[in-house]
């Protein structure tokens, strides 16, 4: 059975970017429901003993699992989304160093990050992650799909879900993503 991921700071740590009230409903409703769901799924299956990881890549592209593998999926993206947030902690060297060797600048991964979240349409993800030989990418994916399934290890996430900002910024997602990025995303 899986629980819910402690949150590394506490629910008021990110105002003003993200007030405590968007905070207690992501984390505490929204993400609760996706564990919740997925215990209940695995309840005596072949499943219920596997990470959330084997879970994920046994139920990707199977449509009679494709319950299990949205809320797998969005267990997942969400524990990256947690532990990719907050103010002072950043970046080690080694990240930094690749970094500086897919993208220049910091300044520009976060730039690309923002005109990704921002042209993307619908529900999902924008994620930096780490492909074949080291190399990094700014990559999409829709509604439950996680990286992982696509052969690339997952570094940090932001949520273009409307549940992650709608309360602080409505229909603004630039606005929210701006903030988000530039000053509560580690990199």
């Amino acid at each position: 059975m899986f629980e819910l991921m402690k949150l590394p700071f506490k629910d008021n740590a990110l105002a003003p970017v993200v007030s405590a009230e968007t905070i207690s409903f992501h984390y505490a409703k929204h993400h609760q429901a996706y564990v919740d769901k997925v215990n209940e799924l695995i309840a005596g299956t072949e499943f219920q003993n596997m990470s959330l990881e084997e879970i994920i890549e046994r139920t990707f592209d199977k449509p009679e699992y494709l319950a299990l593998y949205n809320n797998a999926g969005q267990v997942f993206n969400h524990n990256v989304y947690w532990n990719s947030i907050g103010f002072g902690e950043r970046i080690d060297a080694e990240l930094e160093t690749k970094i500086k060797e897919h993208f220049e600048t910091r300044d520009a991964l976060r730039q690309k990050i923002i005109d990704e979240a921002v042209k993307f349409f619908g529900s999902g993800w924008i994620w930096l992650v780490e492909g074949a030989g080291g190399k990094l990418s700014v990559l999409a994916t829709r509604n439950g799909d996680t990286p992982l399934v696509l052969g690339y290890k997952p570094l940090l996430n932001v949520d273009v879900w409307e549940h992650a900002y709608y309360l602080d910024y409505q229909n603004r997602r630039k606005d929210y993503v701006e903030a988000f990025v530039t000053q509560l995303l580690k990199i």
